[in-house]
């Protein structure tokens, strides 16, 4: 097998019959045609296209060319038949639309990619139903699925993780791995940044029914705020939208609490609309704060004070973990929460003096 220089067009220098064989195959070429052109066994042009980093530098970057001469299309399902694998891995989201997921989603692409993956995204719009229904859909064309935000039952999501590795992201299941927040830490802080404003009532707007990581803040400032002395009440469940905080304000105005710490940053920023449109002053009448520093909460007015979430790392872990349970990883994903940070703005301010 000779070593054949690289460059010029599919039609241009290339070996005479290899030319000729890809034309009767319609222009498509294969692995094998790749590795004639490069000078290297087919299971090398394998390897250098579905995991990189595996073999040399100078030699797959000889491939890379190769392919890329040839107009190469890598088809995963080709691959699934003789390995019984897509190598695609699926990512559920409660709702494509929250600014929460744009960072997941990256993570979890760019580690899929890097790893000769596909990434294929499917949505339930926050219900529980049709979550199931896409991920009966989903399930046997991946070779993994990861959960993000999830509204399914554990048992269900134990009966899919006998099936197919499942990694969730801000649920814990006990017998599934999770990739999850610093929750305690993020909502102490915050909690202790509002009483050291002068706050002794707080009110927590709480996301949806089924979320746990809703719940887990609850139960994490009801903690801290016992410890600190201060009054909490629970205002919800709501829709974690902007909609959602907007309807919320009759309620917390009833609550009579001088703070409010929001779901997320969506629920907070619709708050902190709908208090500008009744003439409340943020912060000089009330405070609000939320969780995830979203794009757009320093847009807002005032700028949302919020604990910022590690959000592409969350993506990149869960991928990683699919791939250590896949056997394709390159390296030991941490098991450690990952942290969260106060990100103080203009949203909070010192309690009104009764």
């Amino acid at each position: 097998m000779t070593r054949w220089e690289l460059g010029g067009t599919m039609d241009d220098d290339l070996p005479g019959e290899l030319a000729e064989r890809i034309r009767r195959r319609g222009g498509a070429a294969t692995i094998y045609d790749i590795a004639e052109l490069a000078g290297v066994n087919p299971s090398t042009v394998s390897r250098a296209l579905s995991k990189p980093g595996r073999i040399s530098k100078k030699t797959e970057e000889r491939i890379r060319l190769a392919a890329d001469r040839l107009d190469f299309q890598f088809n995963p399902m080709a691959r699934a038949l003789p390995t019984g694998r897509s190598h695609t891995i699926g990512l559920m989201v409660a709702d494509i639309t929250n600014p929460v997921i744009f960072g997941i989603v990256r993570g979890a692409e760019h580690t899929a990619a890097a790893a000769g993956y596909t990434l294929v995204i499917a949505e339930s719009q926050e219900s529980g139903e049709a979550e199931a229904e896409a991920v009966s859909r989903l399930l046997p064309s991946v070779d993994g699925l990861i959960l993000a935000t999830t509204r399914l039952a554990d048992e269900r999501i134990l009966r899919l993780a006998e099936r197919k590795p499942v990694i969730l992201i801000n649920r814990q299941v006990d017998g599934v791995v999770g990739v999850l927040p610093e929750v305690e830490q993020g909502v102490s802080d915050l909690v202790a940044h509002l009483a050291d404003l002068g706050h002794r009532s707080i009110a927590y707007l709480s996301g949806p029914e089924t979320s746990w990581i809703s719940r887990r803040r609850w139960e994490a400032m009801l903690d801290a705020a016992e410890r600190l002395g201060l009054a909490v009440v629970e205002i919800g469940p709501h829709t974690p939208t902007i909609d959602g905080g907007r309807e919320a304000l009759r309620r917390v105005q009833a609550s009579r609490a001088s703070a409010v710490i929001a779901f997320n940053d969506l629920m907070a920023i619709g708050l902190i609309q709908a208090a500008s449109a009744a003439g409340i002053l943020v912060p000089d009448e009330l405070s609000i704060a939320g969780f995830d520093d979203i794009f757009g909460s320093e847009l807002i007015v005032p700028a949302l004070t919020t604990v910022r979430a590690q959000l592409q790392l969350a993506g990149e872990r869960a991928v990683g973990k699919v791939l250590e349970a896949l056997g394709d990883a390159t390296e030991q994903v941490s098991d450690d929460p990952l942290a969260t940070t106060l990100i103080v703005r203009g949203s909070t301010g010192s309690a009104p003096r009764s």
